[in-house]
């Protein structure tokens, strides 16, 4: 039986993909789950210091496969979708605390849309679409859709894609900020690799703490991040690679950081 999540680890890198791609890598409750114990096995890990999604085949991730939710025999039902898939992934994906860039390979829509934006760094490439497309079939958006989205893109904007179901190319995607970067499809590989490559080799746990006072800072006020930094601050100074960070910039050379 193929595996719905394939997982290789190599230089310091994980690289997680949806591998359903005859249903465009729509969710069912298998792959969820599995999703959901590589997220956690990558943080697990020492070998990995950066983390990779993305999508076998044409699509990133077409969302929750509707044939499950159709069928009297699968149907898990939407209480055990939300509390059992989807919330888990988007909260693990929260709190890894290793860099996660989504590496959105052609379109993300519904769930999978909103999975790729609770991801760290999102890059697509020209070809790319995002939809919410939860309207369209009667649905509000989850997976913290509304959550991240009007944070990204402001209010009006994330209020009328979630109505409208609008299809927005990365481009478009890439210009409002939703997304980190939109590239061609020819450097697409390429500029994920060496992104990937860049953060394995960065300090690991500056990079988790920072990710810590960015979740933070979606509901802290400021008194109460200012206390968070400090904390943080004070911890990510008594680092290994804070040391070597200093020396290297000392001796004016390139750091050899190890990720703790």
């Amino acid at each position: 039986m193929k595996e719905s999540i394939q997982l290789k680890i190599e230089h310091k890198v994980a690289t997680i993909t949806l591998n359903r791609p005859e249903v465009f890598n729509s969710f069912n409750r298998e792959m969820a789950l599995s999703l959901q114990q590589v997220l956690d096995d990558c943080e697990q890990n020492n070998d990995v210091r950066a983390i990779v999604l993305t999508g076998n085949g044409k699509a990133f991730c077409a969302g929750q496969d509707l044939k499950e939710v159709t069928d009297p025999k699968l149907n898990p039902g939407f209480k055990k979708i939300l509390e059992e898939h989807y919330n888990p992934i988007i909260t693990k994906l929260r709190a890894v605390k290793k860099p996660i860039i989504a590496a959105v390979n052609g379109v993300a829509a519904g769930a999978g849309a909103n999975i790729a934006l609770a991801c760290d760094i999102v890059v697509a490439h020209d070809k790319v679409s995002f939809i919410q497309a939860f309207s369209l079939i009667g649905l509000v958006p989850d997976s913290a859709g509304t959550f991240f989205l009007p944070r990204l893109i402001g209010f009006q904007k994330a209020l009328a894609l979630a109505m409208l179901g609008d299809k927005i190319s990365a481009a478009e995607a890439d210009k409002m900020g939703m997304i980190y970067k939109c590239v061609t499809v020819e450097d697409f590989e390429n500029t994920i690799a060496k992104l990937a490559s860049k953060l394995a080799n960065m300090p690991t746990l500056a990079l988790g703490l920072i990710k810590e006072l960015y979740n933070t800072s979606m509901t802290n006020n400021l008194e109460s991040q200012l206390a968070l930094e400090s904390k943080l601050q004070i911890q990510a100074a008594q680092s290994n690679d804070y040391a070597e960070g200093v020396a290297a910039f000392i001796e004016k050379r390139k750091p050899n950081f190890e990720g703790n």
